[in-house]
């Protein structure tokens, strides 16, 4: 039920596309661009929402984590809805709920409505990702169609990249809100050109009937619970809460009836079966690694600038975007890459790279700023084309040619999860580091000490009086112990790159003369 991009190639004898196939293309074009830029547009911004709509810096992540879990849902499904409802159609509603969801999101005064819009966006901007793809595949003649890949390619990296910079400057510049509001000209750009570059295709309904839905609740249930067991159970104390059981039983019953589906559905939604082999299992494994890093980096950055170094929202937001300038560059020379370097190598190289990137932020103190950041930003970026673009070349080639699209969607599928763990996991450490930090600052400190007697005698000469110069001990404690975490925070993602390398040895090597192939 998942797609690649080996859908039906264009007319024969046709060598050059026509305006009407480049219209197509830039709207699909477009259309994955503003799906990948709203995946990390509210991260730099994320302190100014959570504060306006009173949500916790934990609470914070089911901003981000909503958008990625809806994705991983739909894209699997992209396909099947693209053949019921015709390409045009179905881009065409995707667009248009996007474009309202992400105006709930702008409207939002509470954190339930914004992880409701948030969850809405991510189902209808997942679904313009994959159908990107399929427009290349379908309109363009295969001379041609390097040219849609590196214009796809250079949307999937710089969307995420950007996002934080744009959120960034309307929250400084205008309000949180155009974050949101923005999508709603690009959206009239984009139907305007669905309509003039894609044909009309009759609907085929009847196959609203041959859908996996055991398979699709499974999968909404599964990850949904999964999800809120993650990002709630340390807050709610795991299983001492009713909410957090609830949740297991609700993860439980949808991954019984995923793996239902899987042995039941003709066309299952998600082919599990295809992580039982050897390779594909690895690149997957890595992919899910490879998502940790991405999203998790992108996410922990902004938070710390905002919260030790005192960034607003457009500084944090300049930062982040320093791991997309070597990427853009090295778009130029990917046909040579593809071409010359061993996968393995390439593979090697790249989680080494991101790995390695990770560690240099784990050493973090309370007087790091954004320029601390700037070489492991910049080794990152080159990380992320390698791991990304070599990955991408071994999820189809790891699989016979008709599972090539459901490796896609799986390989995409594994990669959020990543990312959705990654926001998972921050939150649960946040929670439980700083507080262990915190209490072993605070048992090093001697009360009878000179040295503390005197240093909090100064702060209270300082400061007019002794509660106040308590509070900025406390305050002192805080922050120290909140670097510490996020030094803790980093080392574990740069550990786990590491400890995947050795996957790298299943990886078999590129055929010399095959095309490149387009996986997001």
């Amino acid at each position: 039920m998942a797609t690649a991009a080996a859908a039906t190639p264009p007319r024969k004898g046709a060598d050059r596309a026509d305006a009407s196939a480049w219209l197509a293309v830039a709207a699909g074009t477009l259309g994955a661009f503003m799906a990948t830029l709203d995946i990390s547009i509210v991260n730099s911004s994320l302190p100014t929402i959570q504060g306006e709509i009173g949500a916790s810096g934990t609470e914070g992540t089911w901003i981000a984590t909503a958008y990625l879990v809806s994705e991983i849902i739909i894209i699997p499904m992209a396909a099947w809805l693209e053949r019921m409802l015709g390409l045009r159609t179905f881009l065409l509603i995707a667009a248009g709920l996007f474009t309202a969801f992400s105006v709930m999101c702008g409207l939002s005064t509470s954190l339930g409505m914004m992880v409701f819009g948030r969850v809405g966006q991510g189902f209808t901007g997942g679904a313009m990702i994959p159908t990107a793809q399929v427009i290349i595949a379908q309109r363009l003649p295969r001379a041609q169609q390097p040219i849609g890949i590196a214009a796809f390619g250079a949307t999937a990296i710089l969307g995420p990249v950007l996002g934080p910079l744009i959120g960034g400057w309307l929250t400084e510049n205008v309000s949180w809100h155009y974050a949101f509001f923005i999508n709603v000209p690009i959206c009239a750009i984009l139907v305007t050109l669905l309509l003039l570059g894609l044909p009309h295709e009759k609907a085929k309904l009847h196959l609203f009937g041959q859908a996996d839905w055991k398979g699709i609740a499974g999968l909404a249930l599964g990850l949904g619970g999964l999800t809120v067991f993650l990002e709630d159970g340390q807050r709610e104390q795991w299983f001492d809460s009713s909410l957090i059981r609830t949740m297991f039983g609700v993860m439980l019953a949808g991954f019984v009836l995923l793996f239902w589906g899987q042995a039941t559905a003709r066309r299952p939604i998600i082919k599990l079966k295809l992580l039982l082999d050897r390779q594909f299992g690895s690149v997957a494994l890595m992919g899910v690694v490879l998502g940790v890093v991405l999203y998790g980096t992108a996410y922990a950055i902004p938070q710390f600038l905002s919260s030790i170094a005192g960034y607003n929202a457009l500084q944090s937001g300049k930062v982040v975007l320093l791991s997309g300038l070597p990427s853009l560059f090295m778009m130029a020379i990917v046909p040579f890459l593809l071409r010359r370097v061993d996968i393995r190598i390439a593979v090697a190289v790249g989680l080494g790279i991101m790995g390695l990137s990770a560690m240099m932020d784990a050493n973090l103190t309370m007087a790091s700023t954004g320029s601390d950041f700037t070489a492991s930003q910049l080794m990152r970026g080159v990380g992320q084309i390698l791991g990304m673009l070599f990955l991408s070349q071994a999820v189809v080639r790891s699989v016979p040619p008709e599972d090539a699209g459901d490796a896609s969607g799986l390989f995409n599928a594994m990669r959020n999860l990543g990312g959705s763990f990654a926001l998972a996991g921050i939150s649960i450490l946040q929670d439980q580091r700083q507080w262990l930090h915190s209490r072993r600052i605070e048992e090093s400190l001697n009360a009878n000490g000179v040295a503390v007697q005197d240093f909090v005698g100064g702060l209270s000469q300082q400061f007019g009086g002794m509660p106040t110069a308590l509070r900025v001990v406390g305050q002192q404690i805080q922050g120290q112990a909140l670097v510490m975490t996020y030094n803790d925070i980093f080392w574990i993602m740069g550990a786990g790159t590491l400890a995947v390398l050795p996957l790298v040895l299943f990886l078999r090597p590129l055929p010399q003369d095959a095309a490149p192939a387009m996986v997001h």
